[in-house]
């Protein structure tokens, strides 16, 4: 990692329940607190700035509406826009995920080619690199573990969403993938793709096991990533 100060773009990614929302809401009060203005951007924020499904019929199935490599192409757009808007504002943007989890999910389920994935994401951080982006990446060594911890805490009723949504994805289908089992299975495949990906990323960026969810630990590295903390010591 390379730490540089002066970003103008935080994205925090990880699988779901990893602690992006969190994490959000804390960068930005942290740089609120350092007198820089700063925004946190949720997934669910609406209209969202960057999410490219948003004009879409199926805005959850996607696959049913467009194609990967248009997706991608309103993808890179929205991001463009982002990042006009962030250079006339001089706001910070904090990203709840977006980079990975938000269109390059999707492009994941509609069973978009390794070619359209890299190339996606590789567009992404040539568009956003003028605002010296951090990306954290918080990732989980056991993902079995990691998705079965967080569906034990947000109960039976989002288990059945997230199966009957994610699982009804092209990519899912092709490969019979049901219940809790496959939503795991799935999420194994979706790590190993974002794991690649993060190494690909030419942007300042932090990767941080976090299946202890030791946060003054995790909150520390960060901080200290974005110039607002005493230097700490990875382990």
């Amino acid at each position: 990692m390379t730490t540089t100060a002066g970003h103008r773009l935080v994205i925090v990614e990880g699988i779901m329940g990893s602690g992006k929302s969190t994490t959000t809401r804390f960068i930005a009060k942290r740089l609120q607190d350092a007198n820089r203005l700063a925004i946190a951007v949720h997934e669910r924020t609406d209209p969202h700035p960057v999410r490219a499904t948003d004009e879409l019929e199926h805005w959850f199935q996607p696959w049913l509406d467009t194609t990967p490599a248009q997706l991608a192409a309103r993808s890179v757009a929205r991001w463009a826009t982002l990042v006009e808007a962030t250079k006339a504002d001089g706001t910070v943007r904090v990203m709840d995920g977006q980079l990975f989890h938000g269109d390059l999910t999707n492009l994941f389920l509609m069973e978009a080619d390794a070619a359209t994935l890299s190339g996606h994401a590789r567009a992404v951080a040539k568009t956003i690199a003028p605002l010296n982006p951090l990306v954290v990446y918080f990732r989980q060594d056991d993902v079995e573990q990691a998705i079965r911890a967080v569906c034990e805490e947000r109960g039976a009723d989002w288990v059945t969403y997230q199966v009957d949504w994610k699982l009804a994805a092209p990519y899912s289908v092709r490969r019979e993938l049901a219940g809790l089992e496959g939503l795991i299975a799935l999420y194994r495949d979706y790590r190993r793709l974002t794991d690649e990906l993060f190494e690909l990323l030419p942007l300042d960026k932090l990767a941080i096991e976090n299946s202890t969810q030791d946060w003054p630990a995790c909150q520390g590295l960060i901080l200290q990533a974005l110039g607002l903390g005493p230097r700490c010591r990875s382990a």
